[in-house]
């Protein structure tokens, strides 16, 4: 699991960050570290968690799941869509007046967590499966 990062490395990163992003880039550097930063927030994260894994949810649906109070989750809800992790949409539903409200995870919301925090997590278990010194040695090697 470990990474070289000595081989190329002059090569594959520039010195500023913003070189990265490409001429035509969607958003700026200060715009992705604005998503990483609220994402790091555990109310948010919980909140984007949701929405990623388990669809498109009302914010009654999400306060009952992560049992937290009206404006506590508003708060946080409009901290994710100020940043473009979540999207709020509104639709007509049959049979009712009015318009039904619900956020659902953008795409960017999906690649941070997915490709990020959730793959920090995996790669975390799979680093103490590999120096747990309780496991068997593995005879192949």
């Amino acid at each position: 699991m470990s990474i070289d990062r000595t081989s190329g490395a002059e090569n594959d990163f520039p010195d500023d960050p913003e070189e990265m992003l490409p001429a035509d880039s969607v958003l700026s550097l200060d715009e992705y570290l604005a998503m990483h930063t609220a994402v790091g927030h555990r109310t948010r994260y919980e909140v984007l968690y949701r929405l990623v894994h388990g669809g498109d949810m009302s914010p009654t649906e999400l306060e009952a799941a992560m049992e937290i109070d009206d404006s506590t989750l508003h708060y946080h809800l409009n901290e994710l869509v100020d940043v473009g992790l979540v999207e709020k949409r509104q639709r007509t539903e049959r049979g009712q007046d009015g318009l039904y409200t619900y956020y659902r995870a953008t795409v960017f919301g999906d690649v941070l967590l997915s490709d990020g925090v959730d793959e920090l997590i995996r790669g975390e278990r799979e680093f103490e499966a590999m120096y747990d010194s309780s496991a068997e040695p593995d005879v192949d090697d």
